[in-house]
C-alpha cells in the first residue's frame, strides 16, 4: 500500500524559534542567577574576613561587593520576562488593508 503524498499547501513549516521562554523555565533561570550571585556574595564576605588582617585594600573592596551584591541580585531576579519584539503590533497602521471595501449604495435606500 502506498501512503498519499500531502498536498502542496498543507506542506507549510512553522518556526518557532522567537517563540518566548516558558513560564518555568523563566523562574527558574532567574532563580539560579540569584543563587548564583548570592554565591558570590557569600565567598566575597568569607573573603572579607579572611583578607582584614592581611590586605585591608582588597577586603574593603570584598565588603563593598558583599554588601551591594544582594541589592543588585534582587534586581536581576526581579526582571520580568524577556521582550519578544518580534510579536506583530495590536495598532493598525494607515497604510492597513480594510476586510471589506466600502459600499457604493446607500444603505436605507431600496430598490
Amino acid at each position: 500500500m502506498r501512503r498519499r503524498r500531502v498536498a502542496a499547501e498543507d506542506s507549510t513549516v512553522y518556526r518557532i524559534t522567537g517563540a518566548r521562554q516558558s513560564l518555568d523555565d523563566d523562574v527558574r533561570g532567574r532563580q539560579r542567577r540569584y543563587i548564583i550571585s548570592m554565591l558570590v556574595r557569600t565567598l566575597a564576605v568569607v573573603l572579607t574576613l579572611l583578607l582584614w588582617n592581611v590586605s585591608r585594600p582588597l577586603a574593603s573592596v570584598t565588603l563593598v561587593l558583599g554588601v551591594v551584591l544582594p541589592y543588585v541580585a534582587v534586581v536581576i531576579a526581579n526582571a520580568g520576562r524577556e521582550n519578544a519584539p518580534s510579536l506583530p503590533s495590536t495598532f493598525l497602521t494607515s497604510g492597513s488593508v480594510r476586510a471589506l471595501p466600502p459600499g457604493n449604495e446607500d444603505p436605507h435606500k431600496r430598490s
